[in-house]
């Protein structure tokens, strides 16, 4: 199979490299994928770079990314035959797995290649993994949004945007802020009151566009830089939930405010999501797609032996969509 490999960390110009590698077989319990497109996401980017303490990779030989989508062409014992054909959405494809995305083909096990509804399109379901779920389990891994409102910080990115459209359709009143170029953007996915992330006053802005009162739920995507903020304007028993924080990865906690409010502060990590609460999570994401509530937004979609450009593209930032590796000819 067709892949993109590295063995080093480093920069994705010095380290990524095209390959061919051996098919691998479906064993007990697993499928294997002929995929589509691959999902470039910053964990991706982080891995390969080296997290902090990290010298070396995990693996010896590994294929990034995690995300993807394609079309189930065998299976292992133990799984069903009518699944050969079967259009799918990838979860955790290199999440302590050396294989990951970024190749002509994926072997995993079966419940980690989700049925993609036939009205949905493969881009889209090379979204869904990270992306997807972190939005769907930040707005709805609580009480019930319907006729609440929610702060959702940072409502431009990737997983912010589709926070936005899923807290819309869940039946939320949403409060975002963004920069203003983005404004238009977030506005069109269903913000009900925009505002800007720099601005001074942002927490009495967020509070008089809530009529003076506190917020029950907030997702955040830079705990860090905004949890003081964050604890003045959520509400007593709200729910922080907090996917992101890399601008201030050890952050000092305002914990009198945050204890007097008894706040529960929710760190989502998707990787680690067990499988029953997952599938909560696919069910919400499958239904607001089926009611046209879910659009996933595509910046730039590169051929697999561009993956270079494509992490570099991701390090850049400031995309208005994701970013995809195409991974068949």
């Amino acid at each position: 199979m067709r892949a993109i490999i590295y063995t080093k960390l480093g920069p994705a110009k010095d380290v990524l490299q095209s390959g061919t590698l051996d098919d691998t077989p479906p064993q007990d319990g697993e499928v294997r994928v002929a995929l589509a497109f691959s999902g470039v996401n910053p964990s991706d980017v982080k891995s390969r770079n080296g997290r902090p303490g990290m010298t070396t990779p995990a693996f010896a030989q590994i294929i990034p990314h995690s995300d993807g989508s394609g079309v189930i062409e065998a299976v292992g014992p133990g799984v069903d035959p009518a699944r050969i054909g079967q259009r799918v959405w990838i979860w955790n494809g290199q999440w302590q797995r050396p294989h990951g995305t970024a190749a002509s083909h994926i072997t995993l096990p079966a419940a980690m290649a989700v049925p993609l509804p036939e009205d949905v399109s493969l881009e889209t379901g090379a979204i869904l993994g990270i992306p997807g779920l972190t939005a769907a389990l930040a707005v709805f891994g609580g009480s019930d949004i319907k006729g609440q409102t929610i702060l959702i910080q940072g409502g431009a990115g990737t997983v912010g945007l589709l926070a936005v459209q899923l807290a819309k359709w869940g039946g939320a009143r949403v409060i975002t802020t963004c920069s203003p170029r983005d404004n238009a953007r977030v506005k069109t996915a269903g913000a009900d009151v925009i505002l800007d992330y720099n601005a001074p006053d942002l927490a009495a802005q967020i509070l008089a566009a809530n009529e003076g009162a506190l917020i029950p739920t907030v997702v955040e995507v830079e705990f860090g830089l905004n949890i003081a903020l964050d604890a003045d304007v959520i509400a007593p028993n709200g729910r922080l939930a907090a996917y992101g924080s890399a601008k201030n990865m050890e952050p000092t906690l305002p914990f009198l405010p945050l204890l007097f409010k008894a706040v529960t502060i929710d760190i989502l990590l998707i990787y680690l999501l067990p499988l029953p609460e997952r599938e909560i999570m696919i069910g919400k994401l499958h239904a607001a797609l089926s009611a046209g509530a879910l659009n996933c937004p595509v910046e730039q979609i590169y051929p697999l032996e561009e993956t270079i450009a494509a992490h570099q593209a991701v390090e850049a930032g400031g995309r208005s969509g994701a970013i995809l590796v195409k991974c068949d000819v």
